[in-house]
């Protein structure tokens, strides 16, 4: 593996990054500063520290940049169902997003987990 791009995890966030883009591109204009924020930024916080813990090239610090990422997963999950709840999208396209989400932090509990039990 020659680069973060190369895995799958990533792809897959950079996926949901654009996902959340689209769907929160249609959230009221008066959330702007608020959860329409708030969810794109812990959106872009996956990949991005996917690809920062990578560059590193060392695995203790790579491993806590993917629990960093793991939990900007759980704090988008939070503020999905928030938006759910508030009608701010279709269910569908809610849907299809949360799916993503559960499977990029699948692999991302995978990989955590494969790094750490690593010799």
């Amino acid at each position: 593996m020659n680069s973060y791009k190369d895995l799958i995890v990533w792809q897959k966030s950079i996926e949901l990054v654009i996902g959340i883009y689209k769907m929160t591109d249609k959230f009221p204009k008066s959330e702007l500063y608020g959860l329409t924020s708030q969810i794109r930024r812990a959106a872009v916080s996956i990949s991005s520290n996917i690809a920062e813990g990578y560059t590193r090239k060392h695995r203790l610090e790579y491993i806590q940049f993917l629990r960093i990422a793991f939990g900007s997963g759980g704090e988008l999950e939070t503020q999905i169902i928030i938006a759910k709840k508030l009608n701010f999208s279709e269910i569908q396209e809610i849907d299809r997003i949360e799916k993503l989400l559960i499977e990029v932090m699948k692999m991302l509990n995978k990989l955590i987990d494969t790094l750490s039990n690593k010799p």
